[in-house]
């Protein structure tokens, strides 16, 4: 089990990126939380199996079709196990 803790920028915010974000790490297994930053970025924490947290990467970098996402910054930890499920914050 390994952390994901990622900031996504470019136009994510105000186009369902943070519903989008839910979704897949919701398909993929995976828990933790995605939340807006006042600085225009969206901060992604996510626990689980390492292909997933992959997975859930590309999409991060990918987004929903009304996103423009110019970069994603992440940094892998280990898994804390503090989260029940995956959730929208903030």
């Amino acid at each position: 089990m390994k952390r994901l803790e990622a900031a996504a920028r470019g136009y994510v915010q105000g186009v369902g990126y943070r519903a989008f974000v839910a979704r897949e790490a919701q398909r993929l297994g995976l828990t933790g939380w995605v939340r807006n930053e006042a600085d225009g970025s969206v901060r992604v924490v996510a626990e689980g199996g390492e292909a997933a947290l992959l997975a859930l990467l590309t999409a991060l970098k990918r987004g929903p079709s009304e996103a423009e996402v110019s970069s994603v910054e992440s940094v892998w930890r280990p898994a804390v196990g503090e989260f029940p499920a995956f959730r929208v914050v903030g």
